[in-house]
């Protein structure tokens, strides 16, 4: 059965955080969740009567600092991190293939997706794909820095996030747009960066985009290779 995730939204950084459940369960799974957020998150959880199982990271973040140690801390839930993302502290390195188990059945298949970062993972479950910055809405995430390949990005959505069932939902990262939610099969119609485009002219297209640096990378990808917190347990 279908179940769409509830979707959180951060303004400054234009952050997707999503909680993931199963009617009627009481585990639950976060994705990508934001420090400044910490408490609304846990008034939600609170408010559904769910148990934290476990916090997921679809890479280590440039943009935002997580919460996930707080979270941990908080809700005694596990930390599941890319293995390619050099976050130390976390008790589950996932790997491509791999599945993350909670509540009463469910499932969640790890997809390793790098080009925005080396390590970058997506997360399939129940007919919904959790992108990350792979794959955005009409779009993709940069390139440039954290180890990032435009070429590897190329074939991480070509090769595995659009060989798909066109019906899965896309649920990215980050949205600039007012956009929530897509699908693979019109991504890979129309998608501005990646739909009928070849691979040569995907990384001459990411190669020149001359994007800014992020205002908090600095801060941002070291405390996040701590899961957020000044000194990770």
């Amino acid at each position: 059965m279908h179940v769409n995730p509830i979707q959180l939204f951060d303004v400054e950084s234009s952050t997707f955080t999503y909680i993931l459940a199963a009617p009627g369960a009481a585990d639950a799974v976060i994705v990508d969740p934001v420090d400044r957020h910490c408490e609304r998150d846990l008034a939600h959880l609170a408010r559904l009567g769910l148990k934290l199982a476990y916090v997921l990271e679809t890479h280590a973040h440039a943009d935002h600092v997580t919460s996930a140690g707080r979270l941990r801390e908080r809700t005694g839930a596990q930390a599941c991190v890319p293995s390619g993302c050099g976050i130390a502290p976390a008790e589950v390195q996932l790997n491509d293939g791999d599945v993350i188990r909670f509540g009463a059945g469910e499932e969640i298949v790890v997809l390793h997706t790098p080009g925005h970062t080396a390590g970058s993972v997506s997360f399939l479950w129940r007919g919904n794909v959790f992108t990350g910055d792979t794959l955005l809405i009409d779009g993709c995430g940069r390139t440039d820095f954290q180890s990032g390949s435009a070429g590897d990005l190329y074939d991480s959505v070509t090769e595995k996030l659009f060989r798909l069932p066109d019906a899965i939902r896309v649920w990215p990262g980050h949205d600039y747009k007012g956009q929530s939610v897509s699908t693979i099969g019109w991504e890979k119609r129309h998608n501005a960066r990646l739909a009928n485009r070849s691979r040569e002219d995907f990384i001459a297209l990411m190669d020149n985009l001359n994007l800014p640096r992020p205002k908090l990378m600095d801060i941002a990808v070291p405390a996040n290779r701590q899961l957020g917190l000044p000194h990770a347990a």
